[in-house]
């Protein structure tokens, strides 16, 4: 009954392109297998398997308390998880499957809720352990956009560059917004948008003329400012939420072997430049550029070719 289900849930995911589409760049730029695809090969040893190997492993596992002395967290620990061995390799944790960046295109024509084709243009960089990280991370804050309806207010984004330059320039505009994807060994840096079918040749080449403006022109002060202050002030903010520290220990642990604190990261962001900025662009565009599209119709959106060409 459960893989029936799961087919099920992901056919009804198709029809929400806001949520189908930030899952489609991971499956097919890295030439991974679909889920859909994937689903028919699932049964309860695989399942099992699974479990075994990242769940059960203890070189895998990190706990974390707080309110709690460290003696008193380790007597806990050894009493609730000493009997876990692992049924798989206990190197099967830390092991990572390379993925070979390609680059091209996935186009997805069906109907849709609101009729809006949705495009987004990404490029590779480096992932969790490169030095671009923290420089990606002001840049996609500097870049920030969102809907093209807001009610305002601090805090919303509304004097970041995609609000400025695409959603109070262009009537059409929908939606446009700037996001990251880290994973161990690459990530990917790209800017989406949604607009009427008709217009989304001309948000395409909106959203590539902002990566080609950032390789070729520095961003201003003001811009640099506010990015590296907003991205301080939304980390220090999520942190406040016991959830979410718990949630930041475990990745960092699993990650680096180590905890960063607070005051480590806001200096990375404070020193975090215009060249470097300018730098990171540079270099991603040199890159062969991913292209996925989602809506009712997608045949006026620009080739994976066409677009290539105007990074030259």
């Amino acid at each position: 009954m459960i893989l029936p289900q799961c087919i099920y849930n992901f056919q009804k995911h198709t029809h929400k392109p806001p949520s189908l589409f930030f899952d489609i760049p991971g499956i097919h730029i890295f030439k991974k297998k679909g889920p859909l695809e994937a689903l028919p090969n699932l049964n309860a040893q695989t399942i099992n398997d699974f479990r075994n190997e990242h769940l059960l492993n203890p070189s895998g596992m990190v706990i974390a308390g707080a309110g709690i002395g460290h003696d008193e967290l380790v007597l806990l620990s050894n009493e609730f998880f000493s009997e876990i061995s692992g049924g798989g390799n206990p190197n099967e944790a830390n092991r990572t499957v390379p993925s070979t960046y390609t680059g091209g295109e996935f186009r997805f024509q069906s109907p849709t809720i609101d009729g809006f084709t949705r495009v987004a243009l990404a490029f590779e960089l480096g992932g969790w352990h490169s030095d671009d990280l923290v420089p990606t991370c002001v840049l996609q804050t500097l870049l920030g956009g969102g809907n093209s309806f807001s009610a305002g207010g601090p805090g919303k984004g509304m004097y970041s560059r995609l609000y400025r330059e695409v959603l109070n320039q262009y009537y059409w505009a929908e939606r446009a917004e700037a996001f990251t994807s880290f994973h161990s060994e690459s990530g990917l840096l790209g800017i989406s948008g949604s607009s009427i079918p008709n217009k989304s040749r001309d948000m395409t080449r909106v959203l590539a003329e902002h990566f080609y403006k950032l390789a070729h022109f520095y961003v201003t002060d003001e811009e640099l400012d506010r990015a590296r202050n907003m991205l301080k002030c939304n980390v220090l903010t999520q942190l406040e939420s016991r959830l979410v520290l718990f949630e930041d220990i475990g990745r960092q642990i699993l990650t680096y072997g180590k905890r960063e604190d607070t005051a480590s990261m806001c200096r990375k962001i404070d020193e975090v430049t215009k060249d470097d900025i300018r730098e990171i662009a540079r270099r991603v565009i040199a890159k062969p550029p991913t292209l996925s599209t989602v809506g009712d119709d997608v045949s006026k959106v620009p080739s994976h070719e066409e677009i290539a060409s105007w990074m030259k």
